[in-house]
């Protein structure tokens, strides 16, 4: 599994607007068959700041995700909405593993 956080600070006046865009693209991710889970948080105490949790069966499957039809909406969408580039990290999944344990 690959588990990707994305760190993304939108601008006040598109905060409603961004979310919109975003619950789109996040309802599309989880219908792709190598997506396990796409998370989208926005933080408590500024929320103009939110963060994506994408979970794929593998680094294919995160490849594929940048390939579909909903995505590059998405990304040309919100990139105005950006108070500053969006910073992604990538991380190994350690558990639960797939063994179940």
């Amino acid at each position: 599994m690959l588990v990707v956080h994305i760190q993304v600070h939108v601008k006040p006046e598109c905060v409603d607007a961004f979310k919109q865009a975003t619950l789109a693209n996040a309802r599309a991710s989880l219908q792709e068959p190598g997506v396990a889970r796409f998370d989208v948080v926005q933080q408590q105490d500024d929320p103009t700041r939110f963060v994506f949790v994408e979970v794929y069966r593998d680094a294919a499957a995160a490849a594929a995700h940048k390939e579909t039809a909903h995505y590059p909406i998405w990304r040309d969408t919100v990139a105005t909405m950006m108070a500053e580039p969006r910073q992604s990290v990538k991380f190994d999944n350690v558990f639960p593993d797939d063994a179940g344990g």
